[in-house]
């Protein structure tokens, strides 16, 4: 296989360096044998400072450099100061005595100098990229958090740790953000390396290759070409992935704040609404109680004034469910804590409603009537009517709905339930949120979504809950747990 152009040219420019220096050493000791020589030095002094030359050049250069210089001493000193002169006798015992001596020295000097340069660059490659792993720490502090975070990651691991290559592999995105050149069949490497989840190594390309672990999760995956430690590049990599995961960690809590501020606004915006149809609403059913005293009406006139009381009324109702759940989000309500006979809530709610059941009976099991709830009445009482209403509205038609209430370990539960299309699974916690209403349930009855999410917020003010268990052939169970406080003594 033939050298490619760029070896070879290191490989002479190698060659060409041993060279010179092993030529400037050996230079070096001649011209100081001869000058001795001719100042007719004896060869104690001109050995020493052959020596003293071995050893600079191990210290320099390195050990066959100096063993090249070892071998020119050696004869040096035997052709200029040891007889006979201007000889070379290789087989005199002095001439091995001093190439000896030369060669330990190189040796010894020589694997000293070579641990020690080691050891500095060590340092030195040590501290350049603690620097480099603290600028990049601190350079991704001061990321747009509103942009997307592996262009800019990629971007500053090239430009700060000078690689060839970066790729980012952001789970969160589901993109891949590059910085340096990568070939066409290199481009997916890192989304690779994180679907495999296997770190990896390419030593014939120098190319490195981490998932980015984030606790126990991964949040993407990174691959860098250059020359960088294992060390390094798991630091590297585990800065990615605190980058990426806080970039994530940014986008929900904005998320939230937006979801909060929308919310806000419109419960902001309902308040505002109901109090101002509170006035005209006041206005018109005053007018209808108004209507019945002017005098006799016929029929038609009476159904009239009936319907107009009916809708005004249920409008007044929502309107003070829409005021209500505005106080309980911006937890403004104040809440009475009265002890509330269960019996007498049931009983109390039931006749509200009597007219509002349509065709559906009404069918209640009251095992304890001891049981007792500390609360407000209002709010209970709107809680239960919710339920009895949406019995009622989603009910097939004839169908009993059932009303029961009982203890459970220090609890009191009062459930609603009727029978009709069941609740899919998915809906069931997302019907207790405001104004959601669910698909199979919108063409059956009208409605705006806001009571069952006004149970809930009741439910929580007074530290209970409230949920929903359904099922096609069994029916629908809304239900509300309160804290038991006590028992009322018959």
């Amino acid at each position: 296989m033939r050298t490619p152009p760029i070896l070879d040219k290191e490989v002479r420019r190698k060659r060409l360096r041993f060279l010179g220096e092993s030529f400037a050493g050996c230079w070096i000791v001649l011209l100081l044998g001869f000058s001795g020589y001719v100042l007719h030095f004896n060869s104690a002094p001109v050995g020493f400072l052959f020596l003293l030359i071995v050893v600079a050049e191990a210290i320099l250069c390195g050990f066959w450099q100096a063993t090249i210089v070892s071998v020119t001493a050696a004869a040096c000193l035997d052709f200029f100061f040891y007889p006979p002169m201007l000889t070379l006798n290789i087989g005199d015992p002095q001439d091995w005595v001093a190439l000896g001596a030369f060669e330990l020295s190189a040796l010894v000097v020589s694997r000293v100098s070579s641990r020690e340069q080691r050891s500095s660059r060590e340092a030195t490659t040590q501290r350049t990229a603690m620097e480099q792993l603290y600028e990049l720490s601190r350079s991704t502090l001061l990321i747009n958090m509103h942009q997307a975070p592996g262009p800019q990651l990629a971007q500053l691991i090239q430009r700060i740790f000078l690689v060839e290559s970066v790729a980012i592999f952001d789970a969160n995105s589901g993109k891949s953000d590059a910085a340096g050149e990568w070939g066409e069949d290199e481009r997916d490497l890192a989304k690779e390396c994180y679907f495999l989840h296997a770190d990896d190594e390419d030593p014939l390309t120098r190319t490195s290759m981490r998932v980015l672990r984030a606790g126990q999760s991964s949040v993407g995956a990174i691959a860098i070409r250059g020359s960088l430690s294992s060390l390094v590049i798991d630091a590297l990599a585990s800065l990615a992935a605190i980058t990426l995961d806080r970039c994530v960690s940014f986008e929900k809590e904005s998320q939230i704040e937006a979801a909060h501020q929308s919310e806000r606004l419109r419960a902001a915006v309902l308040d505002s609404l109901a109090h101002a149809v509170k006035t005209p609403l006041t206005a018109i059913q005053t007018a209808t109680s108004g209507l019945r005293e002017v005098g006799p009406l016929n029929d038609s006139q009476a159904q009239l004034v009936s319907l107009v009381e009916d809708e005004s009324n249920q409008l007044s109702q929502l309107c003070t469910r829409l005021l209500q759940t505005a106080k309980l989000e911006a937890d403004e309500l104040s809440l009475h804590r009265d002890e509330i006979a269960v019996t007498d809530l049931v009983s109390r709610v039931l006749r509200e409603q009597s007219g509002r059941m349509g065709s559906h009976p009404v069918e209640v099991t009251l095992p304890d009537s001891s049981l007792t709830v500390r609360g407000d009445s209002e709010l209970l009482s709107m809680a239960l009517v919710q339920f009895l209403d949406n019995a009622a509205k989603y009910s097939f038609a004839g169908e009993k709905v059932k009303v029961a209430a009982w203890e459970s370990h220090s609890e009191v539960m009062i459930s609603v339930h009727n029978f009709g299309p069941p609740i899919p699974i998915a809906d069931r916690e997302r019907i207790f949120q405001r104004f959601y209403r669910s698909e199979g349930s919108k063409g059956m009855a009208g409605g705006t979504g806001i009571g069952l999410s006004t149970v809930k917020m009741a439910a929580e003010a007074h530290r209970g809950h409230a949920w929903v268990i359904s099922d096609a052939d069994q029916g629908t169970t809304f239900f509300l747990s309160l804290p038991q406080v006590g028992r009322r003594s018959d």
